[in-house]
């Protein structure tokens, strides 16, 4: 197959490149391109460097611009050399993204320096690129959807001011058997028979039904730490995510918990130096009325994942396509960013984030590939539709989550950029925009229901800690000793 593209190089460029590209598709998502520029295209390109070159040349013993233009070729060969292959290289993608029926999601991968230097003969080169899979998009046209809906009273507000002060009070050490709600500073080794497999040294957590893991569970951990007292040493049962033996039963891991210290919570009262400790608000209604602003933006959150969940299930069963194991595993941490980001934009604090990281890692090739299936179907309709993210809706997102951190716009911008997360939140953008136009052309029955803030925190805590320390948990945030459910207000920062 021959194409043409004009050359951005050079705006007096009129000629396009001619090249012949060759695809094939070893696996579903990925594309392996041959590019062959042909020598008369690589003479041309060659000659308009030199033709550039010669007039400007400085050559001993001749002055600027007058020496032959032999010698100009000679001397400078390895120079224009590498310089043209550059720009054939930029020229030959650049025809090649835009005449080819694939859409990449990826950069091309290839070794720049592998690539032979052009010179008689055609240049030619290959690569690798990840592509997004085809399919038809499925008719999101009048779907019947159920939408929940959750009351935020006054009571709402109370129970979660409630625990905002309950995370505000002292803990004081004590003798006494530890029980559910108390704090302890644990030390816990994993064990495997007579292994080891990793150790959490001294870590605060809080007594609730289960401690939840990267990679794992303690089911139990309420009921066998409960009673127990400080210096003493308990074992509890370890469940692993999707960690079987070769013949399908599970392993048998334990935690040995020893109860380094058992702290008891003092009752506090809200004061103006609380006040100002929690943001600088001057007043408990100011306060409450932020502690409201948050509850409304989780349930709405919930009630957009409730929706989210429906509309992709539907949309995602009607389509069939492959996804490689390698584009699975690369997009885990991405995926697991870009919840973190939503979380983070609609208030939750670092432990509700925690314990739900914990959840999609304990189960993450299952939930990564769904939110791959996901993310395709929905950018897929987000073009057809032409909804993309603007740079009002950045500025809105990243103002939302400063608020949340307490850092100043400037400094979360800049933390965003540098960590790469830039794209993701173009994705949640363009993805909460894709849903509310499927959401506008839907037949949507809402329904009220009841959601219990507290209940979550007191059933499990989260760590960060891997049983088999085989997590990458860099990106995911340390887990505060916050409501589960409710964020303890940042502290206001100026710009």
């Amino acid at each position: 197959m021959s194409t043409s593209i004009d050359s951005p190089n050079a705006a007096e460029e009129t000629t396009p490149i001619q090249v012949e590209v060759e695809v094939k598709s070893p696996q579903p998502c990925v594309r392996d391109v041959v590019v062959t520029v042909p020598e008369s295209e690589v003479k041309r390109y060659l000659k308009k460097e030199y033709d550039e070159l010669v007039p400007e040349a400085q050559v001993p013993g001749f002055r600027s611009g007058r020496a032959p233009r032999q010698l100009v070729e000679k001397q400078f060969k390895e120079r224009v050399t590498e310089a043209v292959k550059g720009k054939l290289l930029m020229d030959a993608l650049s025809q090649v993204t835009e005449s080819q029926d694939f859409s990449a999601i990826s950069e091309p991968d290839f070794d720049y320096n592998s690539i032979p230097d052009p010179g008689e003969g055609p240049f030619t080169f290959q690569f690798s690129i990840e592509v997004r899979p085809e399919f038809k998009t499925p008719e999101w046209k009048g779907l019947e959807l159920t939408k929940s809906v959750e009351k935020i009273d006054d009571e709402a507000v109370s129970n979660a001011l409630d625990r905002v002060l309950k995370e505000r009070a002292t803990f004081e050490a004590t003798d006494e058997p530890a029980e559910m709600g108390d704090r302890l500073l644990v030390t816990i080794k994993f064990r495997e028979g007579d292994k080891v497999l990793s150790t959490m040294e001294e870590k605060r957590v809080n007594l609730a039904e289960q401690l939840s893991l990267a990679d794992g569970i303690c089911e139990q951990f309420g009921k066998d730490v409960a009673g127990k007292k400080e210096g003493d040493v308990v074992t509890t049962p370890v469940t692993l995510a999707g960690q079987d033996d070769a013949e399908g039963d599970s392993r048998e891991i334990v935690a040995e918990v020893q109860l380094v210290e058992v702290m008891k919570q003092e009752k506090v009262e809200l004061t103006d130096e609380i006040l100002e400790d929690l943001g600088d608000f001057e007043s408990e209604d100011e306060l409450r009325e932020f502690i409201k602003d948050s509850l409304t933006r989780q349930s709405e959150y919930r009630a957009q994942q409730e929706v989210r969940k429906t509309v992709t299930d539907l949309l995602a069963d009607s389509v069939e396509f492959e996804l490689p194991e390698d584009l699975v595993r690369r997009q885990t941490n991405r995926e697991l960013q870009r919840r973190i980001l939503e979380m983070r934009r609609n208030g939750f604090d670092d432990t509700t984030i925690r314990g739900i990281v914990n959840a999609l890692q304990q189960n993450a090739r299952v939930s990564t590939e769904s939110a791959l299936r996901e993310h395709f179907v929905l950018e897929q309709i987000a073009e057809e539709e032409s909804l993309d993210a603007e740079p009002s809706e950045f500025d809105a997102e990243i103002a939302l989550i400063a608020q949340q951190s307490g850092q100043s716009l400037r400094r979360t911008r800049a933390r965003l950029e540098k960590t790469g997360q830039m794209d993701a939140l173009r994705n949640q953008i363009v993805e909460r925009k894709v849903i509310e136009r499927i959401v506008e052309n839907a037949k949507v029955t809402e329904k009220e229901v009841t959601q219990d803030a507290g209940e979550e925190a007191e059933k499990s805590f989260p760590v960060g800690h891997s049983v088999l320390g085989t997590k990458d948990a860099s990106a995911i945030p340390d887990a505060k000793y916050e409501d589960n459910s409710v964020p303890t207000p940042g502290e206001k920062e100026s710009e």
